[in-house]
């Protein structure tokens, strides 16, 4: 393949990436905007400038399209993981790693939230959702599977026959969770970067009794 070649795919990448990005921000805001049971996929296609048949080719449903940013932004933190440094120390790449998920990008900003307790709210009603549960079960094994085979590679461990990769990535998929559940009752709020980094500081340090 020559450079023009991979130019082109890596647009083209790049693009598929926005474009699925732009449908999940959509399906959010819409989600918690108007609650779940009155948001159609049409509505996620129109939002997002797309076809619905646009949307069928990145989505299965729509609570798969609400999950996608939650599991794309714990994926990154597996792919930042295998980009730190390899002689430093892993909690302090795992707190890096975890920090990066948050960086701003064009698909965090595409929907800017202008009143913080309406956004919470609707949040919080989004999460806890019935039908949204399985979504973020799958989305949740899925990306600690992919923090586990990083932690393995760093750590010269096998994920399939050490114990040490799989418990750290819940560890982490469980400070994640913890310090989401925090920001979302936080009141004053509080940032979820540094709930996150807070709680993975606990977890370097052995979680002493406060």
């Amino acid at each position: 393949m020559g450079t023009e070649d991979g130019a082109r795919v890596g647009l083209r990448e790049r693009k598929k990436r926005e474009t699925r990005a732009t449908l999940s921000w959509a399906a959010i805001r819409l989600t918690v905007e108007r609650g779940f049971d009155h948001v159609r996929v049409e509505d996620i296609a129109e939002a997002a400038g797309v076809s619905p048949r646009t949307f069928n080719n990145y989505f299965s449903s729509k609570g798969e399209a609400i999950v996608a940013r939650h599991l794309d932004r714990c994926l990154r933190v597996a792919d930042e993981l295998r980009r730190r440094p390899a002689s430093e120390p892993l909690w302090e790449s795992i707190a890096h790693a975890a920090r990066a998920q948050f960086d701003p990008g064009p698909e965090t900003t595409a929907h800017p939230v202008t009143d913080h307790q309406q956004w919470v709210a609707g949040v919080r009603l989004m999460v806890a959702e019935p039908a949204m549960q399985g979504e973020f079960l799958r989305a949740g094994a899925l990306a600690e599977a992919e923090i586990a085979a990083a932690v393995a590679e760093r750590t010269g461990t096998d994920v399939n026959r050490d114990l040490y990769p799989r418990l750290v990535a819940s560890a982490v998929m469980a400070a994640s969770n913890v310090a989401m559940q925090h920001w979302l009752r936080a009141d004053p709020p509080v940032g979820i970067e540094r709930l996150l980094s807070e709680a993975l500081a606990q977890l370097a340090a052995g979680l002493p009794t406060p």
